[in-house]
């Protein structure tokens, strides 16, 4: 697929493609899809911000891949402090300056999603690439990005700090993710701690992982980038996922 001629568009040409786009299948861990930021907001953008969703088709009119981007005011024109809640923050960030006309002088990269049996033939990068420049035709000068590193599941209990910048003997990250964003020019910059919360009852996380969570400890949960939080005693378990903030000046 690599190979294969895509088009690539945005819903803001193409808004007949909504139901689409949104309704691809993804891989996503269903704990994941109940963080309650991101159930507010995520949505909104292929409504209220369609310029900024970008979808590629195939020859056969298939949706295989779509990245999520929104614009924000960082501030200091576009140098200001990227906020330690990540992606939460940025979702909620992005849409208050919506709401309140505050012009924008950044945008950050909110997700890039390619279609299960797409997956591995590149696309992500290429996705990556078209957010780039659709970010830079609208006049931008930097996309950030708090990237969820795509394989560090593997290592729960590995801190974000030491596993952000690990880096291969050629220099580039070991995580296959952050390397497609500096090879396509990014620079890892921090860790955002708690980029994303997902709280919930024990039978709710039962439901979601098919795991017993009735022990008072760290559970590993595939998927997930660190272990979740076990309280029994006081009836929840609380995901606190950390994310790497990489800045791609365009």
């Amino acid at each position: 697929m690599s190979g294969m001629v895509l088009t690539i568009a945005s819903l803001a040409e193409r808004p007949e493609m909504l139901d689409r786009v949104t309704g691809m299948a993804d891989t996503w861990p269903a704990f994941l899809r109940n963080d309650l930021v991101g159930n507010a907001h995520y949505g909104r953008i292929a409504r209220e911000l369609p310029e900024y969703v970008l979808f590629a088709e195939d020859a056969d009119g298939e949706v295989v891949a779509h990245a999520y981007s929104v614009p924000f005011a960082l501030g200091d024109e576009g140098a200001g402090a990227l906020p330690p809640r990540g992606w939460d923050e940025i979702l909620v960030w992005a849409f208050g300056d919506l709401r309140r006309g505050v012009v924008p002088d950044t945008v950050s990269a909110i997700s890039v999603v390619v279609a299960p049996h797409a997956q591995g033939t590149g696309l992500s990068g290429r996705m990556l690439a078209a957010m780039r420049d659709n970010a830079r035709g609208r006049g931008f000068g930097e996309v950030v990005a708090p990237v969820r590193p795509s394989a560090k599941h593997l290592e729960p209990r590995t801190p974000m700090e030491e596993y952000a910048f690990r880096t291969r003997g050629d220099g580039l990250p070991h995580d296959p993710w952050l390397r497609v964003h500096v090879r396509a020019g990014g620079r890892v910059e921090a860790v955002a701690p708690a980029s994303m919360t997902v709280a919930a009852s024990l039978d709710e996380w039962r439901g979601w992982t098919g795991l017993p969570f009735d022990e008072e400890c760290l559970v590993e949960v595939p998927g997930a980038l660190v272990p979740v939080h076990c309280e029994p005693a006081h009836g929840y378990a609380v995901y606190v996922e950390p994310n790497v903030w990489v800045r791609h000046v365009l």
